[in-house]
């Protein structure tokens, strides 16, 4: 029985309750918040976001290209096979299976032309 409030990581696409991972995943989640999160996820709402939302889906949802970015990098992500273990990138590309595509931007609002050629 679990007690008390999910722990959740919420990146731009919606949360991953960590009850809900297995160690290996877990250790991913870690990792990711420790050295990837700067990059792919924003901080606060007006913050920049350097590198693009990671998910399942990323590279296709290719595990075998995930560990190979994330070991080789690519020219404007440093690549991590100094920094991590292969076990520990396995890890990151398990936490990333878990974690939902994002979901599209809702589509500005039309505005109501004014001024010369309205009508």
């Amino acid at each position: 029985m679990r007690h008390g409030w999910p722990i959740a990581l919420v990146l731009t696409c919606g949360p991953v309750f960590a009850q809900d991972l297995d160690a290996t995943q877990r250790l991913g989640q870690h990792l990711f918040n420790q050295s990837c999160r700067v990059c792919h996820a924003k901080p606060q709402l007006t913050s920049v976001q350097y590198g693009p939302v990671l998910s399942r889906d990323s590279l296709g949802g290719d595990a075998r290209v995930m560990r190979e970015v994330i070991s080789n990098g690519t020219p404007r992500m440093p690549g991590f096979k100094i920094h991590f273990q292969p076990a520990e990138i396995d890890a990151i590309v398990a936490y990333l299976k878990t974690v939902p595509s994002p979901s599209a931007p809702a589509p500005a609002p039309a505005r109501a032309r004014s001024g010369p050629g309205a009508d």
